[in-house]
């Protein structure tokens, strides 16, 4: 049973300054959020209507003017009852919302994290299910649901640059799944915010989903977007360069959008991502028989033709990458075999002993390199079972 607002106010020790609420670390190690209280008015809320929440951990030394923005990934919710589900819990709603440690990308350890541990790092927190571009004016009264994630990104990165962003020299706009697609969809966007002098770039993990066919041949993923889109209003909010071209739900799709940006991007997947195997290519609604179902659970389970259509779905999602002649500026690509979803958020896959290698480079490393100019890279594994350093993870 969920807390009353007056006992979750109570455990939180929240403070009220200048329109923050700041929510005191529940343990050691743990990240205070912030609590955006002054959005509310200007309509920037979560689905139930809840302020914002991002989590800051302010940058030291080197790093003092150097910011890393990593948005939450969870998926997206397509209709008033998947959205009002959300409102129950942290995937909706603020109520629901704890500190959290930061780890991998955002880890503040510096032998884990050389390239970014003393930045200014901030999660922002995923509460609206539309990847951070809905924006509809009217409330309906018997759902309450606000679809409002367009001005909840707006409101963050405004206080953002309030707090110091404005005059930053590094920054980097990552995300991991639905959090990643957010990095690609608002990557220039970010990029226009910051000083024309500073070094600029986007990082998506795990968000290239790709527009493919289900076991069935149906479009699900195509149509579940379209529905995503046309809920939250997102149309407006898209990258212009690609509306401009086709129709905006398909603008939800990376592979449409990143050969249009102008932003260096690096991008982050695996070749058999585990959430896009059991939405995209087997969602349920394709899969009535279950016959997927140990499969999706663990890849060592398929059976040989499974591992087949495995094969043919890596096919498909290494020909939606861009191609070198039609990709931004300085666009890094790290595909590894394994089967995984979101890898930069976690130490053991992020830069630790035993991480996920592909030619020799952990992903951190990668990472580091291609944002700091010491490499711009293209590495793509072998296709499966081929990496034994894989760690096989369905993290978002």
């Amino acid at each position: 049973m969920a807390a009353s607002s007056g006992e979750w106010l109570s455990r939180a020790a929240m403070v009220l300054v200048l329109g923050l609420v700041v929510a005191s670390s529940a343990k050691a190690g743990d990240v205070d959020m912030v609590f955006l209280k002054s959005a509310v008015s200007t309509g920037a809320v979560c689905l139930d209507g809840s302020p914002p929440v991002y989590h800051f951990s302010p940058g030291s030394g080197s790093g003092a003017n150097n910011w890393l923005v990593h948005m939450e990934g969870g998926g997206w919710c397509r209709n008033a009852q998947e959205c009002s589900v959300r409102q129950g819990n942290f995937r909706g709603s603020s109520k629901f919302m704890r500190p959290l440690s930061f780890s991998g990308i955002i880890g503040g350890n510096q032998r884990n994290n050389p390239d970014f541990y003393n930045w200014n790092r901030i999660k922002v927190r995923y509460c609206d299910g539309s990847s951070f571009t809905g924006d509809v004016e009217t409330v309906e009264t018997s759902t309450n649901l606000h679809f409002r994630g367009a001005r909840v990104w707006n409101a963050i990165i405004e206080d953002l640059l309030a707090k110091g962003m404005s005059k930053a020299q590094n920054a980097l706009l990552s995300g991991c799944s639905a959090g990643g697609l957010a990095a690609i969809l608002h990557c220039d966007q970010f990029r226009d915010l910051l000083p024309a002098t500073a070094n600029v770039k986007c990082f998506s993990d795990a968000g290239f989903f790709v527009d493919g066919k289900d076991i069935t041949g149906n479009d699900f993923v195509r149509t579940f977007y379209k529905d995503v889109v046309n809920l939250h209003g997102s149309a407006k909010n898209l990258p212009s360069s690609c509306t401009s071209k086709m129709s905006p739900d398909l603008c939800f799709f990376p592979q449409n959008v990143v050969p249009t940006l102008r932003t260096p991007l690096f991008i982050l997947n695996a070749a058999y991502d585990a959430w896009q195997i059991k939405n995209v290519l087997a969602p349920s609604a394709a899969d009535k028989k279950k016959t997927w179902a140990k499969c999706k659970l663990d890849i060592t389970a398929c059976s040989s033709s499974q591992l087949t259509t495995l094969q043919n779905f890596r096919t498909d999602f290494l020909a939606a990458l861009p191609k070198p002649e039609q990709s931004p500026a300085n666009l890094s690509i790290f595909i590894d075999s394994c089967y995984a979803h979101c890898q930069s958020g976690s130490q053991d896959t992020w830069l630790a002993q035993g991480s996920p290698v592909v030619e020799k480079t952990q992903i951190g490393k990668a990472v580091g390199d291609w944002f700091h100019d010491r490499e711009v890279s293209r590495r793509i594994d072998c296709p499966y079972p081929c990496n034994p350093t894989c760690k096989n993870r369905d993290d978002d």
